[in-house]
């Protein structure tokens, strides 16, 4: 019998080894990426139609067989049209690049937790957007051109409420403001909560696109919530929002307690100079 049983099974070998690892890791990875969302469904569904249609085969069906047969060849097409947002960002994962993260200063960082404090203090909603290493021109050209220096004031000004720019999203590339006002994707994943508003959503959708990371302050009750990579998460606290978004771009460790405080320390000084500045 144990003689049998060698026969029939294939020698494991290196590369049968490594074989049956990288089909592990990509079926992980698919996993991952189609985790909570709508496609997660979708892909039960084909996997139940192809158990069906073995079924179908093994008890001789032929009319079923048939149908099901019948379908097979427009299978591929379907499986793009169904899965397209999940497969392009998966080759947008795939093609992005690990090495040489997006640099940004020190001091726009600072500006955008100022403003941010401001905002969430006096309740005004806004959405700002970092790009990272993936392009978000399209959604650049969809909104009104500033290319202007991250500020405090400026991002202040922007959300202002009432003002024309309040709506949308303000998009910075590196220590520049590149557009306000900008229409983003909303997030179609069922698993997000359905408290959240559209300027939420619209958060969590751009992070779905692409590798940016986004800010948004509730109008309604002044929480500041950063998401990236399709997740949200709350976070009022400015000292861990900082150090969740210089993470995001590789700099947490270039930053010391020392540094941090200087940092803070200047950004104040800078606006009370232009508040002093103003009431002259």
């Amino acid at each position: 019998m144990d003689s049998w049983i060698a026969t029939r099974l294939p020698e494991l070998s290196l590369t049968a080894v490594i074989d049956i690892l990288v089909v592990a890791f990509l079926i992980y990875q698919v996993a991952i990426l189609i985790r909570g969302t709508r496609a997660a469904h979708i892909l039960i569904g084909i996997i139940v139609i192809g158990l069906v249609y073995n079924v179908a085969i093994w008890a001789r069906l032929e009319v079923l067989q048939s149908i099901l047969s019948g379908l097979m060849p427009y299978t591929a097409i379907a499986v793009v049209v169904l899965f397209h947002p999940e497969i392009r960002r998966a080759l947008a994962r795939v093609g992005r690049k690990r090495f040489g993260r997006s640099a940004r200063r020190r001091e726009s960082i600072e500006e955008i937790m100022l403003a941010v404090g401001k905002l969430s203090e006096t309740k005004t909603g806004a959405l700002i957007v970092m790009e990272r290493n993936i392009g978000l021109r399209t959604f650049i050209e969809s909104g009104v051109p500033l290319d202007a220096r991250v500020s405090r004031d400026l991002l202040l000004s922007v959300f202002q409420k009432g003002q024309a720019l309040h709506d949308g999203a303000v998009i910075l590339q590196k220590d520049r403001v590149s557009a306000a006002a900008c229409f983003l994707p909303l997030t179609m994943n069922p698993s997000v909560s359905l408290q959240l508003g559209t300027r939420h959503r619209a958060a969590i959708g751009i992070t779905e696109e692409s590798d940016c990371v986004s800010i948004v302050v509730s109008e309604e009750t002044g929480d500041i919530s950063v998401a990236v990579s399709g997740e949200i998460e709350k976070c009022n606290d400015l000292k861990r929002l900082r150090e969740r978004v210089l993470g995001h771009f590789g700099e947490v460790k270039l930053i010391g307690a020392t540094d941090e405080t200087a940092l803070e320390e200047a950004a104040e000084e800078r606006v009370s100079r232009r508040e002093k500045a103003f009431e002259q």
